[in-house]
């Protein structure tokens, strides 16, 4: 029997196992990545994209904390563009289209240069353990893996059964198989398990498709990269295309439906609500005549094309005679059919805030193992759990981010305090202090909580301090007065009311309808850019506009904020008996016994948990420290 020893292993090649890996190994730990096949590591299963609503928040935050796929996706992007920017500053998004290809090789070639990091093809099949503590992995092999921390980050791979109308393949994606024993072995060590589904829609060739009967979709033409550490950005913006689902189309997919797993009952798993299959999308919503489909290249020059918005898993031969009834796929043509695929999770109320479990010390969760769709949420998870995994070693303090600092914060603090009962996906909508968490400040709002936990190093923090100075220094240049004959024609060119007298530039861009580029360019006449890369000057602009714009909103959520320090800050006794406590509701009763929150905070978040329940076991917890 084979035998290895390492700090830190991480089981699983995903996304959120190469952020996991990556950190671990950069913060000095003999690190392991085992995986089912080497070649296969960042593999883009699904869409050829990174960000979007809310997620390109995500993204930059992974970059702040020290994350690849930020530079990464901007080295293999082929088309960038900034949604929903006709909305508020606190909902701007950053997307990418990537070259999926070059995406997983370059990534690949970053783990390659890391000297602290070994790379094992293999499986997993059990966590070995000593008095509740980790102690290693066991490989089907027969080969052992001892460590101190492990990283769980198996996707989709979890007893993972693809579903194609009545046909099934045991695959943890298609052409790559399952993995399986890691499940009964937890389930064994009383840990809870369920079932999830997720789908994906059919490649289509290429050459089979009428272009001329698609609307074509480009990028920005000066678009936002994801990193603050890219240089000379200025990539390219292939095209994507847009077509629309036909009457014809529905029919075919409603008169089939029951054909469809989700709908004979093959499929037990729950699927993701914001991301339905067509099949949902026509049966939920048949006043719609048609649904919009994005065609969008695999790779640059791919013959290979991804069809958004088509998500199934109907038999091969329906998908291809719907889509033949949508506009300029009369004559399409596939590399391979959409398909659902069905595959264990661990709910991770089970998780403390560092995504170690609550029952075995050193043992984290990550990504889809977590109950969560899309690659941005894996990889910040594995990005926090595998900086954990080596703070858990080092026993040092881990990293723990608040709702009100990061869109990470809220993920982690949903998927520990809520029930997953359908695959989780990050909103702006479920951000409270969305406002705080721009996608511009994200360097602000993480900076110093990275640079403490070592996650980045002095050149990098030095660069972030640029940028924050100059937008310090453009917010300076803001107090300036500006003269009537400076600003009148832009007023009344933007329907604003002329000024009789001098006023401050920042009183100015309170007004709607008047921006930053509006004011006299003599205000920023002393301020130096030439060592920051021409996109962020603008975002430093940018920033300092939107404080001054969304100051009196900003400041009532920092009110809020403060006022619910105390409660987020009030540990709760790990030993504490919630079902002998008989004021609490039965319900208060069985969600905190299930969950056992760490903070006061963390249990007012619980579904079910009502205000006189926190009430009263704020009272019970005053009494017990009397």
């Amino acid at each position: 029997m084979k035998h290895f020893d390492f700090d830190v292993v991480v089981v699983g090649g995903g996304h959120a196992g190469v952020e996991a890996v990556h950190i671990a190994s950069t913060l000095g730990s003999r690190t392991a990545l085992i995986s089912l096949d080497k070649a296969a590591i960042a593999r883009m299963s699904c869409n050829p994209a990174i960000g979007g609503l809310a997620k390109g928040q995500i993204v930059r935050e992974i970059d702040v904390l020290g994350g690849l796929m930020p530079r990464i996706s901007d080295q293999a992007g082929i088309q960038f563009k900034m949604l929903n920017k006709s909305k508020g500053r606190s909902v701007w998004s950053p997307r990418a289209q990537v070259d999926k290809r070059l995406y997983e090789k370059n990534i690949q070639l970053s783990l390659a240069a890391l000297t602290n990091l070994t790379i094992i093809q293999g499986e997993c099949v059990d966590i070995a353990t000593e008095d509740d503590r980790v102690s290693g992995i066991l490989l089907r092999d027969g080969s052992f893996v001892s460590c101190k921390s492990v990283v769980l980050t198996c996707g989709t791979f979890l007893n993972g059964l693809i579903h194609i109308g009545d046909r099934k393949i045991r695959a943890g994606r298609m052409g790559e198989p399952s993995s399986d024993g890691i499940t009964e072995a937890l389930v064994e060590r009383g840990f809870k398990a369920g079932r999830l589904k997720t789908g994906t829609p059919p490649r289509l060739v290429k050459d089979s498709i009428n272009w001329e009967k698609t609307k074509m979709a480009l990028g920005d033409e000066s678009p936002a990269p994801f990193s603050y550490r890219t240089k000379g950005f200025s990539p390219i913006n292939e095209p994507c295309h847009q077509t629309k689902t036909s009457t014809a189309c529905h029919d075919i997919i409603l008169s089939n439906i029951q054909m469809s797993p989700m709908y004979s009952g093959d499929v037990f798993g729950t699927g993701p609500r914001y991301c339905p299959s067509i099949e949902d999308k026509v049966h939920r919503f048949s006043h719609h005549d048609s649904h919009t489909l994005f065609l969008e290249p695999e790779w640059l020059g791919s013959d290979q094309i991804y069809i958004n918005g088509f998500s199934t898993s109907l038999p091969e031969s329906v998908q291809i005679r719907a889509l033949r009834e949508t506009p300029g796929l009369e004559s399409v043509e596939f590399f391979r059919p959409g398909y659902a695929i069905e595959y264990d999770f661990f709910p991770p109320s089970q998780l403390k805030a560092t995504l170690e479990s609550k029952q075995i010390s050193g043992l984290f969760f990550a990504g889809q193992i977590n109950g969560t769709s899309g690659y941005e949420e894996a990889a910040v998870q594995g990005l926090v759990a595998g900086t954990n995994a080596v703070k858990h070693i080092e026993n040092k303090y881990p990293l723990v981010l608040r709702r009100d600092t990061s869109y990470t914060g809220v993920l982690i603090d949903d998927l520990i305090t809520k029930d997953t009962m359908e695959p989780y996906r990050m909103f702006t909508s479920r951000a409270e202090y969305r406002l705080l968490l721009r996608f511009s400040n994200t360097d602000r709002r993480l900076i110093e909580t990275s640079k403490s936990a070592g996650l980045i190093d002095d050149a990098y923090y030095d660069e972030i301090q640029k940028k924050l100075e100059l937008t310090s220094q453009v917010s300076q240049a803001l107090s300036s007065s500006i003269a009537p004959d400076e600003i009148n024609p832009r007023l009344l060119q933007a329907g604003e009311a002329e000024i009789k007298q001098k006023t401050p530039a920042n009183k100015l861009l309170m007004r709607p309808s008047v921006t930053i580029t509006d004011l006299p360019t003599r205000l920023f006449e002393n301020i130096s850019i030439s060592e920051i890369e021409p996109y962020f000057v603008w975002e430093a602009y940018l920033e300092a506009e939107t404080e001054i714009k969304y100051d009196g909103y900003i400041q009532r959520q920092l009110r809020q904020i403060d006022r619910l320090k105390h409660q987020e800050s009030f540990i709760l006794p790990v030993s504490i008996d919630y079902l002998s406590i008989n004021s609490l509701s039965l319900e208060g009763r069985e969600k905190l016994n299930n969950i056992r929150p760490e903070t006061l905070g963390q249990a007012m978040r619980i579904s079910g948990v009502s205000p006189a329940d926190i009430s009263i076991l704020s009272v019970v917890l005053a009494k017990s420290k009397r």
